[in-house]
Parts: C-alpha cells; sequence; structure tokens
C-alpha cells in the first residue's frame, strides 16, 4: 500500500511524473495600488505615442490598451445610438407621467396618473383589439400568401429538362406585378382602396352588379362588420409583393441538390415544401414574421386615410397609433398619448421577444 511520502516523493516535491518538466505558472497580475491608479488612467487617456514609458511596458497596459482600442470603435456608435435611438424612449416615458398637453412647455408630473386611466378607457381597449387582431391575422394572411406564391414561382412550374424544379412560366413578370405596390406610396394605396371600396361609385360593387351579383355589393367601409376586414385586405395586399421576393430570393439560395434527393425520394410539391423548403428558409420567415408584426401594429396610414372618422365607424376599425394621434394633436393630450404609446412600444418587444424564442432553433447549414 503505497503510503503518502511514496506518492509525494519526486523531483523537489512539485508532485509531476518524473521526466516531465512541470508547465510554467504565470504570475496572476498584481492589482493597481491607489498611487498608481492616476498614472493608469492618464494612460488610458493619452495616445499609445505619448504613453509613459513606466507604464508603456507594464503587462497591465496591454490590457488597458486592448480595451481602449475596443472602446475606441464603440464610442461613437454607441453615442449617436444613445441620442437618436435611446433618449427618445427615455423622454417619452418621462413625458407619459405628466400632464402635458403638447402645445405649451408647462406641465405637471402626475405620476401613473395617465397609465390608471388608461385602465378604465374604453376607447383604448377597442383599438389595442383591433391592433392586436391585426398582429394575429396580417402576419399569419400576408406570409402565408407570400410563400404559396413564392412557392410557385420558384417550384410550381413544370419540370424542364436536366432541372430539378422550375417556377411557373413569366415567374420573373409576376415577381415585378407582386412587387409593385411596394413601390407605391402608402397614401396612394388607402386614397385608391377608399375609393374602390366606395359603395355607389366604386370599381367593387359595380363588378358585382355587373355579373349579376348585386347581393354582393356592400357598404364595405361604413359597415361595422365589415370595415375592419376591409382594411386588412389592402393591409396585407399591400405588403404581399414584398415577402413574395424575400422568399423567392431564399428559396433560390437552395442546392438544387437537395431538391433533386427529394425527387428521387418520390416527394411531391407538398411533400418538398413542407419538408424541404420550409424548413431550409425558416430563418427568413421568421425575420419575415417579425417584421410584419410590427407593420400591422402600426396600421396608422392606411387606417388614417381609408376609414371613416379615422378609426370608424363607432371603435371598428380604430388602433392604438391612431387613438395616440388623436389624443396628441385632436384632445391635445399629449402626455396620455405617450402613455399610449409607451403601451404600445412594451407590446411591439413583447411580440418581438415572444417570436424570437418561439422561432429559436439550430441554424442549418448547407
Amino acid at each position: 500500500m503505497a503510503t503518502g511520502a511514496q506518492v509525494s516523493a519526486g523531483p523537489a516535491g512539485s508532485g509531476a511524473p518524473e521526466g516531465r518538466k512541470p508547465p510554467e505558472r504565470t504570475s496572476p497580475a498584481r492589482r493597481l495600488r491607489p498611487a498608481e491608479i492616476p498614472l493608469f488612467v492618464v494612460a488610458f487617456l493619452l495616445p499609445p505615442r505619448l504613453t509613459p514609458a513606466r507604464v508603456k511596458h507594464d503587462r497591465r497596459y496591454r490590457t488597458l490598451d486592448k480595451y481602449r482600442f475596443v472602446c475606441g470603435f464603440l464610442l461613437l456608435p454607441l453615442a449617436i445610438y444613445a441620442v437618436f435611438v435611446v433618449s427618445p424612449f427615455v423622454q417619452a416615458f418621462y413625458y407619459s407621467l405628466t400632464d402635458w398637453t403638447g402645445y405649451s412647455a408647462d406641465f405637471t408630473f402626475v405620476g401613473l396618473e395617465n397609465y390608471e386611466r388608461l385602465l378604465d378607457d374604453s376607447d383604448f381597449w377597442a383599438s389595442l383589439t383591433n391592433s392586436l387582431t391585426f398582429l394575429v391575422l396580417a402576419p399569419a394572411l400576408t406570409l402565408g400568401l407570400g410563400l404559396f406564391f413564392a412557392f410557385m414561382l420558384q417550384a410550381g412550374g413544370r419540370r424542364a429538362r436536366g432541372e430539378a424544379i422550375s417556377g411557373v412560366r413569366g415567374a420573373k413578370f409576376y415577381k415585378i406585378v407582386y412587387f409593385f405596390p411596394q413601390v407605391i406610396s402608402v397614401a396612394i394605396i388607402g386614397v385608391v382602396w377608399a375609393a374602390v371600396y366606395d359603395p355607389i361609385t366604386g370599381p367593387l360593387n359595380e363588378a358585382f352588379r355587373a355579373v349579376g351579383l348585386d347581393g354582393l355589393a356592400q357598404n364595405w367601409l361604413a359597415d361595422p362588420d365589415l370595415a375592419l376586414w376591409s382594411v386588412l385586405f389592402v393591409l396585407c395586399w399591400s405588403f404581399i409583393g414584398f415577402y413574395v421576393v424575400l422568399f423567392s430570393a431564399a428559396m433560390g439560395s437552395v442546392p438544387k441538390d437537395i431538391y433533386e434527393a427529394a425527387l428521387l425520394d418520390g416527394a411531391g410539391r407538398t411533400v418538398t415544401f413542407f419538408r424541404v423548403t420550409l424548413p431550409l428558409i425558416g430563418d427568413s420567415v421568421r425575420t419575415g414574421w417579425i417584421y410584419m408584426g410590427i407593420q400591422a401594429l402600426d396600421a396608422f396610414a392606411i387606417v388614417h386615410i381609408m376609414t371613416i372618422n379615422k378609426g370608424g365607424p363607432g371603435n371598428s376599425t380604430l388602433v392604438t397609433p391612431v387613438y395616440l394621434y388623436k389624443k396628441a394633436f385632436e384632445s391635445a393630450q399629449a402626455g396620455y398619448a405617450t402613455a399610449i404609446g409607451v403601451v404600445l412600444l412594451l407590446v411591439t418587444m413583447a411580440f418581438a421577444a415572444i417570436m424570437m424564442l418561439v422561432g429559436r432553433r439550430e441554424r442549418i447549414e448547407y
């Protein structure tokens, strides 16, 4: 039985196996003494060529120089981001705690009174309900149709000789047609579709009457049961083209070998889409879902231009950004409006965080 003396026998009692040089140990960096701190602070602020020789060859200075190099690159972008992005949010939260009218420099700090008022505001809850309806339905419809059209443009046509997949005939032309609404101003889209929905002179009802379907002619934007769905249709229509082009580009980057392998295994178009295409472009779909959700939570311009009394009839199409606008610029309640804006910001951030967590998965390399 080995004793402790036998185990520890070795060169100089180091415990290392015989014949092997023990690893060289590095001495930990010494902490700065109070008298050295001013010298290192000056070395951090001065350019390297002006660094005192007493500090320049110190190991601790090399660590300091590394952090100075990183801070030098990040300082200006972070300062710009803090001034132009972070500070407006801080200011908005501060003004949400006041009774500021927005038309004078005078206001009083009221604490959380505006947020307590939101809890009993039926108009606010109606607007938030409509915004959440858009948040759920608009991305699902827009991205669903965008994926369908993009897959048709990439793999919906007859299989050409020598190609694993091919799009429908005239795919390039259809991409331009789909993308066309993206080059039109949102204001023009709102005006045009308001005219299309016109119950008397609008071409939509005229088309129904022309084919004998008079019963389908409706007062689209004046009926509380139809107005929200009419606006939702325009919102989806205006963004589908963008996602068709986005998903077409993502599908085009998938190697053809993968499709050929799927075809050899006997996979049809439906199986190929759900088992091959959709998983491989999952990152693009998740990004598009977040982007479209934020656009659906906005929906200010279309609702403001198209609907009766900017959110009517009643509150049937009122969304939170439009309600915020009304309180800020029509009711002179800027403090209350910023409280609404803070709530909308929290909803947007919660949506983005949930989608990031739900869509998180290992990246597929191909």
